[in-house]
């Protein structure tokens, strides 16, 4: 098995643990997360999540674990989930071929998109956003050591764009029907 392969399967378990952190349980939702965990890595749940969605960004996994340790409130709010997927509108058909620019190409040879991601770092030094930075530092720290071959692999997933939506289109929802009782 690759560092990889063995990364993605413990990953998806942690993913879906985190799922199970968000039931309503009270005081056993850290025990049931738990389980959860563990019944992913031992029922196949985690390799059939593997194999669906393939390897999850290391960003994913630092949210999933963001909580399973139970800190509040999770720095994938609204704002960042609806940046995600305006960039992942844009990213994804260029990448899947409908333009003459492969975006996701750069990840091979990151210079360009390392330069890129400098003011995003300074501007998440300057606005106080210290877990967004301490997760894209964990980011470049992990690509720097050689397990992923692309840094977009390493920064979002087909699942975080998933989830974003997910969190998007429940407020969208929520003002919706905030609307219609007024």
């Amino acid at each position: 098995m690759t560092a990889v392969a063995a990364y993605g399967l413990l990953a998806h378990g942690l993913i879906f643990g985190a799922l199970a952190a968000f039931l309503p349980l009270g005081s056993l939702r850290q025990r049931a997360a738990l389980l959860a965990t563990g019944l992913a890595l031992v029922a196949g749940i985690a390799p059939l999540m593997h194999g669906t969605f393939g390897t999850p960004s290391l960003t994913l996994l630092q949210l999933a674990l963001w909580q399973l340790v139970n800190r509040a409130p999770s720095p994938f709010s609204f704002r960042p989930a609806l940046g995600l997927l305006l960039f992942a509108l844009l990213f994804y058909p260029a990448a899947l071929g409908w333009g003459a620019f492969d975006p996701y190409a750069l990840g091979y040879q990151p210079q360009m998109l390392l330069a890129a991601l400098l003011p995003v770092a300074a501007t998440l030094w300057w606005q106080r956003q210290h877990a967004w930075l301490i997760i894209l530092a964990v980011d470049l720290a992990a690509y720097a050591s050689g397990i992923f071959a692309n840094l977009w692999d390493v920064l979002f997933d087909p699942l975080l764009v998933l989830l974003a939506l997910i969190m998007v289109g429940r407020r969208a929802v929520i003002r919706f029907i905030a609307s219609r009782t007024r």
